[in-house]
């Protein structure tokens, strides 16, 4: 992703893609007539949308209908998925995401992501969140320290365990697990974070907890976060995306899509007619 970066400084980018610069200064992730395949079932179905900058954006609808699998394409973890292959554009500010020459490690340090559950690794709270900043380098101990207070004070945690760092991380909580693993995407410095379900597993204690914390990031982070919640995308989100069968069928401001959807089947949805 470099050597792109690089290129797009150079003006040459153009060059390089075979196709303009596709996003704006306003968009961070822009998709244009985007599909996703498993095999020959089509899961994605030409999707256009653009996320703005620093802003929350809820992806919402029924089991099944390709928002999760979406989320994922915009830091290629559907790479992973035997027979998942994609057409159309994805950008992440005027890049192609599937470029055959984006280096995908790097890409995945510019998009930070957490899970429907937590998934802390089985190591002490400290060596969880600086696991993505050693892969990077080793950079001197108090910065490695600072880099791991900020980034727990980020995510709300730190009060809570400074003073057993070098404690086991699964013996947290299930909501301080999910907050450790928002510090440890955090800590790379991702310009873009995606949330999977995140509040899903847990209790409303905690659920209240991450939202919060959404609210305290958003302006400092693009956020896409996928939920079955409506309230929550209510709550938490500025847009709002809403899939059906893998078609977006509506995308806009939040306060609109839940008071005057455009669409019906977008109304039949967030009224609770179906899904």
């Amino acid at each position: 992703m470099t050597t792109l970066v690089q290129e797009r400084k150079n003006k040459h980018i153009q060059n390089v893609q075979n196709s303009p610069v596709m996003t704006s200064a306003d968009y961070v992730i822009t998709a244009r007539d985007f599909s996703v395949y498993y095999g020959e079932y089509k899961a994605v179905k030409d999707v256009n949308i653009a996320l703005n900058r620093g802003k929350v954006t809820s992806i919402i609808g029924p089991s099944g209908c390709g928002k999760s699998t979406f989320l994922r394409c915009i830091n290629r973890m559907n790479d992973l998925v035997p027979g998942c292959r994609t057409t159309g554009k994805l950008m992440m500010e005027g890049i192609d995401l599937y470029h055959k020459r984006l280096d995908v490690v790097e890409l995945r340090r510019k998009v930070g992501m957490v899970f429907q559950r937590p998934n802390p690794f089985p190591k002490s709270i400290y060596d969880n969140v600086a696991y993505g900043v050693r892969l990077k380098g080793r950079p001197p101990q108090t910065q490695l320290d600072g880099i791991v207070e900020t980034s727990l004070r980020r995510s709300g945690l730190w009060d809570e365990v400074k003073d057993r760092l070098k404690s086991s991380a699964l013996g947290l909580s299930g909501g301080q697990q999910q907050r450790l693993c928002i510090a440890r995407a955090l800590a790379i410095n991702p310009e873009v974070l995606l949330m999977d379900e995140p509040c899903s597993a847990l209790d409303p204690k905690s659920t209240a907890r991450i939202e919060d914390l959404i609210a305290e990031l958003s302006g400092e982070y693009t956020i896409a976060i996928v939920t079955h919640n409506m309230q929550q995308a209510a709550r938490v989100s500025d847009y709002t995306a809403f899939f059906y069968e893998g078609v977006l069928v509506e995308f806009g401001e939040t306060s609109k899509i839940f008071t005057n959807p455009k669409n019906e089947k977008t109304n039949d949805y967030i009224t609770g007619r179906f899904g």
